[in-house]
């Protein structure tokens, strides 16, 4: 494959809401441009962009999909993403690599919940990009309606710049309102509508220039050259959003719509803005593309593949890389030396002898580099923003159902986080569980679906055991004694401890007061330890004891029959007496939640919360949403990932974290108290 950089490079993402038709897109572009010899499809599980078995199987796209095309000695990258919610983390990590986006918005649907939301990151990151209207040859969708919904939500700068011919199953064909192609075709009441979205077009490109405006203002007429020019950099700068209209399936305005990306959308040097840290100086810098440049670029997606192995896909921002060379990460302060390098066409890997700025590429079995990791020359040394990344919201726990899968789930798990950033794998401290959490039920549903199609793990799934933890109200003071005789030496322990609450926080403080040594001094570490042993089994209901002061002040011992584990034994049995008489409780995690949420579905969240037992700490303004800010006990929010999507239909989202232990009341704490019991019987 030739050397393509810059000025000859558009890297091109595609989002929407699921099912909107960017696979299709995709399909009928590459076809258009003899990149295959015929049209995949979706439904018969044959397209270029969903190769992996589960996007076949279920008819959805789950990966980013980089694939490509050439024409007029121009590549163009495509970055086909997921529209389902569970697999945001995929778009945010194309936002980088590409320079300008086409954004899908079905004519039969309309407006969605994953268009809403891909608008909303592509205009928080500032990414140039067109509005395409699909499906326009199904029954019922209508051009113009989706149009109107489209600026409604948008506003005006989103104007078409083609018309459709036709309607539903009469879509035929497009008319350019730029160059006034194919009016014929239009009818007289929608040549009216052309001309009037023509004088809004020039009216828009013209504000874009102060020149321009005068001209404009004045009543002269813009030149054709003039109108080209600024409507160019008003797509860069985000002041025009131009709208398509096209039936992919019937490559209706394809090639209209690709002639269009390659005379107006931003180069690969351009859109986007790519900043760096210097490492050396610290300082942010604005990295100059160019193939005079020293080398630099990032990784932003990972894919396993059966033959190749772990594929690292990179976008090269300056410079040259070539194949059979090396690169520094900076990110992991190491040399990489590689092979092959490979331009990619789904999951198709073409050898290619050096990628060049501003293009995008991959190579196989890097050792120690991953998503997200920045790639430069170590004399030049650079660090790229991280990809924004949305934290996972629901967990299950997995247990192995076989020992062989025991052995191999971790290795396994870890390959998968690899791949998918939004897959964290933890193993709870208190409760033991392997937790794998994830964006939603979907989302995870397909990773354990991966653990056993690719690593032939198979695993049980549970909802994870909250880490409750006890504690005391109240100061008593209880004896232990161990004594017991089978014949030659026997055992003999008595301890009398006081047991006494902490604040929140300090978990456990041990004091010695033995005076005259009724207890001698050797076994008073062997006291400390029953009684931690005694703490990590609790005394209500099996939980972890924190926050309490233990003192031992008096005991006794049997010159003979005493040893480590017989005071060890007292002292645990004292613990264990002595908390049950100083008011024991049951303590909860609670955490602190933020949940962003449209205006409209404040009051449904909030009341949804308030049963949770959650307390509002505040509120804050994002745009269009508002931001609770909430602190909710963890007990009631391990499902709450699916409730939200239900509440809101799927528009809001939420993060939370840690924040303290609070005192579980009674009615539930004697369920918890209950249920544990049940567990200990089973």
């Amino acid at each position: 494959m030739g050397k393509y950089a810059d000025d000859n490079v558009r890297n091109i993402m595609l989002v929407s809401h699921s099912g909107a038709g960017k696979t299709s897109l995709v399909e009928a572009i590459l076809n258009s441009q003899g990149m295959t010899s015929r049209l995949g499809s979706v439904a018969e599980g044959n397209t270029k962009s969903d190769y992996d078995p589960i996007e076949i199987e279920r008819k959805i796209s789950i990966n980013l999909s980089v694939l490509h095309f050439i024409t007029n000695n121009i590549k163009i990258n495509l970055l086909d993403t997921p529209g389902y919610a569970d697999f945001i983390n995929e778009l945010l990590a194309a936002v980088p690599a590409a320079n300008a986006a086409l954004l899908l918005v079905s004519g039969y649907d309309g407006i969605e919940v994953g268009t809403q939301r891909a608008w909303d990151i592509l205009e928080r990151e500032s990414v140039p990009r067109a509005i395409v209207i699909t499906k326009l040859d199904k029954e019922n969708s209508d051009f113009f309606k989706t149009l109107e919904e489209i600026r409604g939500n948008f506003g005006k700068k989103c104007i078409p710049v083609f018309l459709p011919a036709g309607k539903e199953a009469n879509f035929k064909a497009i008319a350019d309102i730029i160059a006034q192609a194919g009016m014929d075709k239009l009818d007289a009441d929608l040549k009216d509508r052309a001309d009037k979205f023509k004088e809004g077009l020039i009216e828009l490109v013209a504000e874009v220039d102060d020149a321009l405006i005068e001209k404009y203002l004045n009543g002269d007429e813009l030149s054709a050259d003039e109108i080209s020019r600024t409507l160019r950099r008003a797509i860069k700068e985000n002041k025009i959003v131009p709208v398509f209209c096209i039936n992919a399936l019937n490559s209706i305005g394809i090639k209209e719509l690709v002639g269009f990306i390659l005379e107006y959308f931003p180069r690969s040097n351009e859109g986007c803005s790519l900043k760096a840290l210097d490492v050396k100086t610290k300082e942010e810098i604005q990295i100059e593309s160019g193939l005079d440049k020293p080398f630099s670029g990032f990784v932003f997606k990972t894919i396993s593949d059966p033959y190749v192995g772990q594929l690292s896909v990179f976008r090269v921002v300056s410079g040259t890389l070539n194949s059979n060379s090396e690169f520094f990460n900076v990110s992991k302060d190491t040399v990489e030396r590689f092979g092959q390098l490979y331009v990619l066409q789904g999951k198709e890997q073409l050898p290619a002898e050096s990628i060049c700025s501003g293009d995008i590429a991959a190579v196989a079995k890097l050792k120690n580099t991953q998503t997200g990791d920045s790639l430069c020359e170590a004399k030049n040394a650079v660090i790229f923003k991280p990809t924004v990344k949305v934290e996972a919201a629901i967990s299950y726990s997995l247990k192995p159902k076989t020992r062989q899968d025991e052995e191999k789930i971790s290795q396994s798990l870890a390959k998968l986080t690899m791949e998918d950033k939004g897959i964290k794998v933890s193993r709870d401290a208190q409760t033991k569980e392997l937790i794998i959490s994830g964006m939603g039920d979907l989302h995870l549903e397909i990773t354990i679906a991966r653990l056993k199609s690719r690593y032939n793990v198979d695993v049980d799934v549970g909802t994870p055991k909250v880490p409750y933890k006890e504690t005391i109200k109240k100061t008593a003071r209880i004896q232990g004694k161990y004594k017991r005789q089978s014949g030659g030496r026997g055992q003999y322990g008595d301890v009398w401890l006081e047991i006494e609450p902490l604040a929140h926080g300090q978990q456990f403080e041990f004091l010695n007061k033995i005076v005259g040594g009724v207890v001698p001094r050797q076994y008073i570490p062997s006291v400390e330890k029953g009684v931690l042993k005694a703490m990590e089994e609790g005394a209500l209901a099996g939980y972890p004891l924190v926050d309490i002061r233990v003192t031992i002040y008096d005991g006794s011992y049997h010159t003979v029959d005493s040893s480590d584990m017989a005071f060890q034994i007292a002292a645990g049995m004292a613990l264990r007496k002595g908390v049950l008489e100083a008011g024991p409780v049951l303590l909860e995690p609670i955490m602190d939640a933020d949940i962003v949420v449209p205006e409209d579905c404040m009051g449904a969240v909030s009341g949804d919360l308030s049963s949770r037992r959650g307390r509002v700490q505040g509120m804050d303004v994002s745009g269009k949403y508002e931001i609770i800010k909430a602190q909710v006990p963890l007990a009631e929010m391990l499902k709450y990932a699916t409730d939200l999507r239900s509440m809101t239909s799927g528009r809001a989202s939420y993060a939370m974290k840690f924040s303290h232990y609070e005192e579980v009341p009674q009615r539930i704490a004697e369920k918890v108290i209950a249920q544990s019991k049940i567990e200990k019987e089973d």
